[in-house]
């Protein structure tokens, strides 16, 4: 369950290339320092410098093109049992209470500080995912009164169903965040 960003300067720095907020930082340093003292300028562009280390940090950490590719090819290989027992962990790795569902559009029920959400993942491995899983999953949580659900794919869902995903708030997780969150799993 992630929690939804706010879009503001900051978050949006902090998703961009690293030296964006370096370039911030830098600029407001250079603007400020030639009206006021240069302790004073260096601490209004220390957040932006604080910001470009923490991207830079993300985007070091983060997978290259080839490797997910690699990661979400031997996702696919994986049976079901193993799928789901990866997502599982995974899952209790991050805090999370995790209850298996039998049946139905749901997975798991994974719960933490008092949030629910559904997880959907029998799909990981289609080709290609339309709308009808996640009107599914919509109505499972609807029906569970939980407070978000989450789908699951290591391949492609159709401009359709990433419309649809959009408008009912639903969360994907798929390609480098996929990898990313079942990372130690994939040792």
């Amino acid at each position: 369950m992630a929690a939804r960003e706010r879009q503001n300067l900051f978050n949006v720095l902090k998703n961009s290339p690293w030296w964006m907020s370096a370039a911030v930082g830098a600029a407001i340093f250079i603007g400020l320092q030639a009206f006021f003292p240069v302790g004073l300028a260096f601490f209004a562009a220390l957040p932006f410098l604080v910001i470009a280390l923490y991207a830079l940090w993300r985007q070091l950490r983060t997978p290259g093109e080839a490797r997910v590719a690699q990661a979400l090819e031997k996702l696919r290989g994986l049976s079901w049992e193993e799928f789901a027992a990866a997502m599982e962990e995974a899952y209790r790795r991050s805090g999370h209470q995790v209850s298996a569902l039998q049946g139905g559009a749901a997975d798991f029920l994974v719960e933490k500080k008092g949030r629910s959400a559904l997880v959907s993942c029998k799909r990981w491995k289609a080709a290609q995912t339309g709308v009808s899983p996640l009107r599914a999953l919509v109505d499972a949580r609807r029906a569970r009164e939980a407070h978000e659900c989450v789908f699951v794919c290591a391949r492609e869902l159709s401009p359709n169903a990433l419309d649809f995903a959009a408008t009912h708030a639903v969360q994907i997780l798929a390609g480098v965040e996929l990898v990313r969150f079942l990372r130690r799993q994939l040792r």
